[in-house]
């Protein structure tokens, strides 16, 4: 049996991690490094879900220097798995997930990484309810994890992550490459592994696009395949939206 909250936190941080990618990709591109805050919001949709989130980073030393950090995420969405305890049938889950998460920015030449540490929020409703999942009602737990960005040269990048939260427990991370097309963006493979427990685990493999800029706005593109341990394979596309301020 899938455990219910797999799906929409994989797609969820997965997106969060888009939008630290760009916030870091856009150093180069000419913005006010004296700025502090970071408005972030995304989408995931996949096979058998989708979600989205708004958030906020404030970094009052402002995001090119090494000092207190901290991320704010409200975010919803629909999933769908079969549950083991009733037979295999399709439960249809809804969930609103918010966390605080303090953290500290460490800079060094090309290399920056992000230590965070917070409260981590869940609510899930299961239609129809599912005895047999952890993952019913309000759930309050920990989670921490770290944002990575390398500069390895002027036009390359390697940007990871990793996550864990006492709700489930779950687990994820991701790893992406890119090669800056001139003045403009980074594109490049990435991957990235989420799992739950015993009980679940997601491989994605696809593509991305990080730093596009439109106005104001930044974007960050996902899309690729995923592979799951219930053999439910199949597309996923991710987009991501930032603004400083």
């Amino acid at each position: 049996m899938c455990s219910v909250g797999a799906f929409v936190r994989a797609c969820l941080l997965g997106a969060i991690m888009s939008s630290v990618c760009a916030c870091r990709a856009s150093a180069g591109f000419g913005i006010d490094d004296e700025k502090t805050v970071l408005l972030f919001s995304g989408a995931d949709i996949w096979g058998h879900g989708w979600f989205s989130h708004k958030g906020v980073l404030w970094s009052p030393g402002g995001f090119e220097s090494e000092g207190f950090t901290l991320k704010l995420l409200l975010g919803a969405g629909l999933y769908q798995y079969k549950s083991g305890a009733l037979a295999d049938e399709t439960i249809v889950g809804a969930q609103v997930i918010a966390f605080a998460l303090p953290g500290w920015r460490f800079q060094r030449d090309r290399f920056t990484i992000s230590v965070f540490a917070g409260v981590d929020f869940q609510y899930h409703h299961l239609t129809p309810n599912d005895p047999g999942s952890s993952l019913r009602g309000a759930k309050l737990g920990i989670r921490g994890g770290f944002d990575l960005w390398y500069q390895h040269s002027p036009d390359m990048m390697i940007g990871a992550d990793a996550s864990v939260s006492s709700v489930g427990p779950s687990y994820s991370a991701r790893l992406a490459l890119g090669w800056r097309i001139p003045e403009s963006l980074y594109v490049g493979p990435e991957a990235s592994g989420f799992a739950t427990g015993d009980d679940y685990n997601q491989l994605r493999l696809g593509l991305h696009i990080t730093g596009a800029k439109m106005d104001d706005l930044e974007w960050t593109i996902g899309l690729g395949w995923t592979f799951d341990s219930d053999e439910r394979d199949g597309l996923y596309g991710r987009l991501g939206i930032i603004a400083r301020q």
